[in-house]
This record gives structure tokens, sequence and C-alpha cells, in this order.
């Protein structure tokens, strides 16, 4: 079984490309996890790189920034390639299949009037607060 669920903080904004044919949107970003550490000990962390594909991906783009908490559900996977100087570099990558925003602030993206005339500034569109009643 190959599947990983992490809690972290993005490092960098996301970077977005497009597979050559331009058909697929890929977003890169890596995540900052806390190790978890024995009391009176130094704090440390992890940066693993996440990659992302798909509609998913230019979400990403779209309203993730550096420092948001995210989830990040998906698998690991290895790979290696030769760097300038000939020499093997090996990588591991996480490749997300669900990408959960566990937090939310002032956006990259412009919000609808609506939400700015209501000052929700910092919710992406759809999560709009509800004025009417509800059935429930």
């Amino acid at each position: 079984m190959n599947s990983v669920v992490l809690i972290g903080r993005l490092t960098r904004d996301p970077e977005l490309r497009y597979t050559s044919n331009n058909q697929m949107a890929v977003a890169i970003f890596t995540l900052a996890i806390n190790r978890p550490v024995k009391q009176g000990q130094e704090k440390q962390a992890d940066f693993p790189r996440i990659t992302v594909f798909g509609k998913q991906a230019e979400n990403c783009e779209k309203y993730l920034v550096k420092g948001r908490l995210v989830a990040i559900q998906g698998r690991i996977q290895t790979g290696s390639y030769k760097n300038k100087n000939g020499d093997t570099v090996y990588t591991t990558d996480v490749i997300a299949d669900r990408v959960q925003f566990l937090e939310y602030g002032n956006n990259k993206a412009p919000q609808p009037a609506q939400a700015a005339q209501s000052n929700n500034d910092d919710i992406p569109p759809g999560y709009e607060a509800v004025e009417d009643d509800l059935p429930f």
C-alpha cells in the first residue's frame, strides 16, 4: 500500500506549469511539516515536494500562498535523473490526489463583488455566507 496523509504549511507559492501539449496543469510546491520531538529538544521539520495535477493544480495556484495550512492525501513516488555533472540525483515526491485547504486568508484571486461587499474578502468563491432561510 502506498498512501500518505500530510498536514503542513506551504514554504512558497505554488508553481503552475502545463504539460508539453498544454492539456494538463501541474502545480508544484513544498510543505513544511513538523517532526514530533521529545520535550526540550529543538524543533525539526521535513520539507516534501508536492505535485498536483489537473483542475486541482489550477485551484492550488489560484488560492494557495506561502504560509497557508493544507492537508494532502496522495502517494509517494521516487525517481532519479542525471545532473549536469553526470551524477545521479534521486528524488522523492508526494503525488497528491487530494488537497484540502485548512485555512483561508487574503487570496491571490480577486473575489466576486458580492463577497467583497459582505466583507468576506478572505473566503473563496462558492463559500460565501448564505442569507436565505435554510429548510433544515
